[in-house]
């Protein structure tokens, strides 16, 4: 797939709002934690009895139309992805926003706020290609670390992120009181020593 990449202006959120977040869940990562040990997560595959749909977007509040309003976004960024004209995905990157508590308070971390690729392009290339669009904005940025955040219910996009060679950095069994049944996982790259553009 011919992948074409545009850095946007936040005011264009509308686009990445369009590309659906939902995805079947059928199969969790049950985590252990081994103490002591280096590599301490210890993720196990379990297979789903019965499957679901999850759509990010319909939890209320949440989707790119809202974050204006609950964030100063003039930090972030906007990368959309395109193939032959038409729009295939995105990915919105926060960095220095005070109000972004993924941020740690720290001015050398971006976080992955939001990716997604369009259902029928899902599986040709385009998610690295958008990782790798994110990457290369953070480290011009100055940042030494970028961040994501996701679920255990969210098996694909955890081996996605594995494989774009991010580590399991933390987890948080009770970030979600109204759905206990899933946990917060959070992801960490090492970047190369980005040099701030002025």
């Amino acid at each position: 797939m011919n992948i074409e990449l545009s850095e946007e202006p936040m005011s264009a959120l509308a686009y990445l709002a369009r590309i659906s977040t939902a995805f079947e869940v059928d199969r969790v990562f049950d985590i252990a934690i081994r103490e002591g040990d280096f590599d301490r997560f210890l993720l196990s595959e379990r297979r789903l009895d019965v499957p679901y749909v999850k759509d990010y977007d319909t939890i209320k509040g949440e989707g790119p139309l809202q974050w204006s309003a609950c964030f100063d976004l003039s930090n972030w960024g906007l990368i959309l992805a395109r193939s032959n004209g038409q729009l295939v995905g995105g990915v919105a990157i926060a960095f220095d926003s005070p109000d972004i508590g993924m941020l740690e308070g720290r001015a050398d971390l971006a976080v992955l706020w939001d990716i997604r690729v369009s259902p029928e392009a899902r599986g040709q290339g385009v998610g690295s290609t958008l990782f790798q669009a994110a990457e290369t904005w953070a480290t011009a940025k100055g940042c030494r670390q970028l961040k994501v955040e996701t679920q255990n219910i969210n098996v694909p996009a955890c081996k996605f992120y594995a494989r774009q060679g991010c580590v399991l950095g933390a987890i948080d069994r009770f970030a979600y009181p109204e759905l206990p049944d899933e946990i917060q996982l959070f992801w960490y790259k090492n970047l190369s020593r980005g040099e701030k553009k002025r």
